[in-house]
């Protein structure tokens, strides 16, 4: 007996600090629950043609369906919008959900080890703003799941490592495999395994430790090495942009390890696109980060003869980052070299050792004074958090508030303009679009959404100037496109035809490049080819009124009488009430009567 009352069994209190995790983060994160979706959740949430079975089968096995090849995420985003289809709540709900097992995960690892201050640790990282990028933003559902799979897979190789049971290996070995799926920086996870052993006791063996890791390993470096590549070839991650020398992304990689660690100390000016280093091997300033770091480990080295944790904790942060410290080419790092996202998981570093060491200090206070200061320190972290999680309200919030923190931040304002665009807010959306060319002026999406403001303003000799500057984007993102109805509002038809006709074969699915088609080539009298261009319109969307009233002029110009009258009749069908329809009508008819065809 230890004199503890019944309802305070370790047990019992290690369950109500578990639902004081869960409470105290969706207390934290209650901004987020009225938010919507923001920048490329649309990438993440699963596209229209994703979302059946068959959708299902090409998120597993064709790369490019999906942003990044992260089958289980896109799985599990898959079977959320089967759940709660487009509504952002559940997404967000979930999100937190997860940030909150993870915490709770967290505690029940730290306790396992017999780590000081792991109620503190636990909670600290539930509250800390640096993960409201992770909690809060949907597409980084990447994080919180692959986060919860790690921790699984750490507390399960655990309990292999203790008793040595071939279940236990196979479970840890599945949520490994689980967590690689979702996102792959979680394939440190061997490494930081062994850093762990080695901190338990010392050294590593071979056959002890080493041994059962290598087809973890093996796995790891190869999803890693095919995400990397996908990063490249599918995401856009390569080019002047990553024109970085060996030298210099050490350089980098010390700089970001250096901020990173600030930011888990002293959470202050959290930004969304941190403004972007310039990197140079010629700075003799960019060399302190380096040497800093060499004296960092240096000294822990020296530390670790007497205690282990610091060292361990500090090659957990590094090797953790390691993946997306510059050493790998990342399509952000045309805005930014960090986010506060990339460090999700490597936070627990920093964390957890510095609550270990708050943890030992606080054994020399009172109790009362000691929850007390976790009770201010935990305050502090909810309200910043709280805080910065109502950016994430609604996309102009999100990015008049990145704007507002980061006045050099050129994709914020671009974005920030196609939001406009979608609200209508035409005039305010062109000063946007401005902004950001006036920060990037080779920024080509920004001159293609200003040329297409410029373009619905029938300012085409403006927009054919900035169109032809964003030229060379995916033609996903319709320079060609609007380049033909640019040309054509210019009456420089064959020049347009040109620009539809490469769209069209670009895009062979897009009405508006075979219909803008099929107009330019009337103009130029050619009706038998106009003819056939909006029969193709037609073919994508049977219920395009002007594509069959142009056809019919087409058909009645080329002395097809019949078959025009046959166009304007599903014309006058579609849009019963329209005059100028029935006027094309009763012309056709008259024509038809008189056993004649229209002269152009």
């Amino acid at each position: 007996m230890n004199g503890s009352a019944p309802g305070f069994s370790p047990r019992k209190r290690t369950l109500a600090g578990m639902v004081l995790i869960v409470l105290a983060i969706f207390a934290a994160y209650a901004p987020v629950f009225h938010a919507g979706f923001i920048w490329n959740d649309s990438d993440y949430v699963t596209a229209p043609e994703l979302q059946s079975l068959s959708g299902l089968w090409r998120i597993w096995f064709q790369v490019g369906a999906t942003q990044q090849y992260y089958p289980i995420l896109h799985s599990a985003f898959w079977v959320e919008h089967r759940l709660w289809s487009d509504s952002p709540l559940g997404y967000h709900l979930l999100n937190v959900a997860l940030h909150a097992t993870s915490a709770v995960l967290l505690l029940t690892l730290l306790r396992r080890l017999a780590i000081p201050g792991a109620w503190l640790a636990a909670m600290v990282f539930a509250l800390h703003p640096v993960c409201v990028e992770s909690a809060a933003w949907i597409s980084e559902q990447k994080n919180t799941l692959s986060t919860v799979f790690y921790l699984a897979s750490a507390i399960s190789y655990l309990r292999f490592s203790d008793a040595r049971s071939p279940g236990r290996y196979a479970l840890a070995s599945l949520f490994f495999v689980l967590a690689v799926l979702s996102k792959t920086v979680t394939a440190t996870l061997p490494a930081a395994l062994l850093v762990l052993m080695w901190w338990r006791t010392g050294s590593v063996s071979w056959r002890r430790d080493v041994e059962p890791l290598l087809p973890w390993l093996a796995f790891g470096a190869i999803a890693g090495l095919f995400s990397g590549w996908v990063e490249r070839h599918y995401v856009g991650a390569e080019g002047a942009a990553f024109d970085l020398t060996g030298l210099e992304r050490l350089l980098l990689a010390s700089r970001a390890a250096w901020f990173y660690a600030a930011k888990v100390v002293w959470p202050a000016d959290l930004i969304f696109f941190y403004p972007r280093w310039t990197i140079s091997s010629d700075s003799v300033a960019a060399y302190s980060y380096l040497l800093g770091v060499l004296a960092a480990l240096a000294a822990l080295a020296v530390v670790s003869r007497r205690s282990r944790a610091p060292l361990a904790g500090a090659l957990f942060f590094g090797g953790t980052l390691f993946p997306t410290l510059g050493f790998f080419n990342i399509y952000a790092f045309v805005f930014s070299y960090v986010a506060d996202h990339w460090q999700y998981l490597a936070s627990l570093g920093l964390i957890v050792p510095l609550c270990a060491v708050l943890a030992r200090a606080g054994q020399r206070l009172a109790t009362s004074v000691r929850r007390a200061a976790a009770a201010a320190l935990l305050a502090i972290l909810a309200v910043l958090t709280w805080h910065q999680a109502g950016m994430y309200s609604d996309m102009e919030t999100f990015y008049r508030t990145t704007i507002a923190k980061n006045p050099g931040a050129w994709m914020a304002y671009n974005n920030l303009g196609v939001f406009l665009v979608e609200q209508n807010h035409l005039p305010e959306a062109r000063e946007e679009f401005e902004a950001a060319l006036t920060l990037r002026p080779d920024y080509k999406p920004a001159h293609l959404n200003l040329g297409k403001i410029l373009l619905d303003s029938g300012q085409y000799e403006e927009a054919l100037a900035q169109l032809r500057m964003a030229s060379g984007t995916p033609h996903k993102d319709y320079v060609h496109l609007y380049l033909g109805q640019a040309l054509e509002g210019l009456h420089q038809f064959a020049n347009a035809a040109a620009e539809y006709s490469l769209h069209a074969r670009l895009d062979p699915g897009n009405v508006e490049a075979w219909f803008g088609l099929g107009n330019v080539l009337a103009a130029q009298e050619q009706y038998s080819t106009a003819a056939q261009a909006y029969r193709r319109a037609l073919a994508i969307d049977p219920h395009l009124v002007d594509a069959h009233n142009n056809l019919g002029n087409a058909l009645l110009l080329s002395g097809q009488v019949a078959a025009a009258v046959a166009e304007y009749r599903e014309a006058v069908r579609e849009r019963p009430g329209d005059p100028a329809l029935q006027q094309s009508l009763q012309m056709a008819l008259d024509a038809q009567a008189h056993g004649g065809a229209v002269k152009p």
